[in-house]
Order: structure tokens, then C-alpha cells, then sequence
């Protein structure tokens, strides 16, 4: 199955995105051919500073491959290096209806959220669509807040296949359930739009006190701590098998302990998944130029697929 990721160029990457998708990602790395790619025109939706978009990019290209992004078995590249897609994002534009972009539970949700309203915001979806069609993918994993932009993508491509036949493969969405909201500091969904993250890479004394700003009830040290809607459990259960879920339940339950102790607990088990990790991205921060010849391998990689579907599609519309 071919599987397609992407994620913005938009700061430094977090708990969500690691369980939300990166995670994931490297298992389905194994079992399918993997196509992910850093977001970065996306990323001009919020984007104001040249030099910062360079460096957001350049960071996430660096932290996907400290994760365990092999590029021997995934396509990795730069969405600005295969320019095709912004053709075939205009290209598509005919195809979307405007009551189907205005329907976007997304883009109202950024504008609510003091999100500048504008076209490239308005139609990100139909740029997205393009992402996806473009390599022929089958399997799209997001977020619950993305669904809708997958179906929105069928829609489009429906309605291209209808009229000049069967061009666009249609894709589906997979969705982790146990992962799907990652609640942040504040108990709302973790997203960089909110400021309420926890990055993966802070430095050990920062990374305990942004744990320690996780909102939590006032449950005085003896007495037992509900559990089920704590946002500090809900984050280490993220890191736990069925067993340690069960002990750490026991554990709130008890009395014994306080919530500094648990999110004392959080930063040891953020601090202990990402070990590994920490010691490739020293690797690759010294090795930058080898990192710029993996996204230009998986761009030209990526880039050979598209000219072949967008040579389809003018083909069908007569460009």
C-alpha cells in the first residue's frame, strides 16, 4: 500500500506529532511504501519570516530522521521540491466547489482561533488534495481534524474522474484511535496554534518545567486522584503497555502520591522514549549536508512520479 504523510514547517515538533504521526509512521515504514514529505508551502498559511520557514523546515527534516525516518525505505522530501504540486493544485481549484471549502470544520476552527483569514488558508485542502493525489496514494493517516480534508480529497477527485475517467486514484483515511487527541498543557487537543505543547527536544530542566504546567485538579497528597480525566495520566499512558496503564491507575488511586509526582513521572518517561533519538539528531545537526542529499534523493524519487501524473492530466484537459 502506498502511504502518504506530511507535516508543517511551522516549529518545532511535539508529543502530538510524535504519537500522532511520527510514531506511526516509522511501524508503517515496514509494511508499506512510505511517502512523507515536510510541508513547508503549507506552512506559509501562518508563516511571516523567511529565514524562520528555513529553519522550522530544516529542523522537522532533521527531528523526522532523529525519530527513525530510514531513507532507504521512505521517500523523504521538501513539498517546495516538486513544484508539480502547485500546478496540480490549480488544476484541482476547478474542481472544488466553493460550498465544499466552506464547509472546512478546519479552517473555521484556525480563523476562530485568531488565524489570519486568507485564500491560501481558505483552500489549503484543495493544496493537500493535490499532495495526495499526485503520487497515486492510497492510505492517508491524520488526525480526527483531517478526515474531513480525505473526503473532501475523493470529492475532488470524484468529480475530475467523472469527467475525463480514471486519472486519480481515491484515497482513505487511517486514523490511530487510542492516539487520535493528544490533549496539551491545557487539556485541549496539543497543537502549536494553542502554545500549549510539550516539544520533544527540550532540554531536561525545561522539560520538567513544562510538565509541571500541565493543568490538574487540587486533590490534596491522601487522597485518591481520579484518573480517567487527568491530562497528565492521559499523556503517560501514551508511553505505557496495558500493564503499566493498569499500575499507574493503582498508583493514582493509592493516595501515595501527589500530582508533582506524576509529572515528574511524565518528564522521566518523555526523557526515556526519546534517548535514542537525542543521540541521532546530535548526529545529524553535525551532518546537515547529509541530510540535504536525503530530501534531494527523495525528491527527485517523488518528483519522477508526478511529472508522469500531471503528463496524465494535461493530457485528459487538453494543456
Amino acid at each position: 500500500m502506498r502511504v502518504l504523510t506530511g507535516i508543517q514547517a511551522s516549529g518545532k515538533l511535539h508529543i502530538g506529532n510524535y504519537f500522532g504521526a511520527m510514531k506511526p509512521m516509522i511501524a508503517r515504514q515496514e509494511e508499506n511504501e512510505l511517502f512523507t514529505f515536510i510541508a513547508n508551502y503549507h506552512s506559509l498559511t501562518t508563516s511571516k519570516d523567511a529565514d524562520t520557514l528555513k529553519q522550522y523546515t530544516l529542523d522537522a527534516a532533521i527531528d523526522y530522521l532523529s525519530i527513525g525516518i530510514d531513507p532507504e525505505k521512505t521517500t523523504f522530501w521538501i513539498q517546495s521540491d516538486v513544484p508539480e504540486v502547485l500546478e496540480l493544485y490549480w488544476i484541482l481549484s476547478k474542481f472544488t466547489p466553493m460550498g465544499l471549502l466552506e464547509r472546512a470544520h478546519s479552517y473555521k476552527d484556525k480563523v476562530a482561533k485568531g488565524i489570519s483569514a486568507n485564500h491560501a488558508l481558505f483552500s489549503y485542502p484543495v493544496l493537500m488534495a493535490a499532495d495526495i493525489l499526485m503520487l497515486d496514494t492510497e492510505i492517508v493517516p491524520v488526525g480526527k481534524d483531517q478526515i474531513q480534508h480525505v473526503e473532501m480529497t475523493r470529492d475532488i477527485a470524484t468529480k475530475f474522474n467523472n469527467e475525463y475517467g480514471e486519472i486519480f486514484t481515491l484515497p482513505e483515511h487511517s486514523v490511530e484511535a487510542e492516539v487520535a487527541t493528544i490533549p496539551g498543557i491545557d487539556g485541549q487537543k496539543m497543537s502549536k496554534s494553542y502554545g500549549n505543547t510539550i516539544d520533544l527536544f527540550m532540554e531536561e530542566k525545561a522539560l520538567q518545567k513544562r510538565c509541571n504546567k500541565i493543568i490538574s485538579s487540587s486533590t490534596p497528597l491522601g487522597e485518591a486522584i481520579e484518573w480517567e480525566e487527568d491530562n497528565v495520566f492521559a499523556l503517560a499512558s501514551l508511553f505505557l503497555d496495558k500493564r503499566g496503564k493498569l499500575e499507574l491507575q493503582a498508583r493514582y488511586m493509592s493516595g501515595k502520591e501527589g500530582y508533582g509526582h506524576f509529572k515528574k513521572y511524565l518528564k522521566e518517561l518523555i526523557w526515556e522514549e526519546l534517548a535514542e533519538a537525542r543521540e541521532k539528531r546530535e548526529y545529524y545537526l553535525s551532518h546537515q549536508d547529509e541530510v540535504h542529499d536525503i530530501l534531494a534523493m527523495g525528491a527527485k524519487k517523488a518528483q519522477t512520479i508526478a511529472q508522469k501524473k500531471m503528463t496524465k492530466v494535461k493530457e485528459a484537459i487538453g494543456l
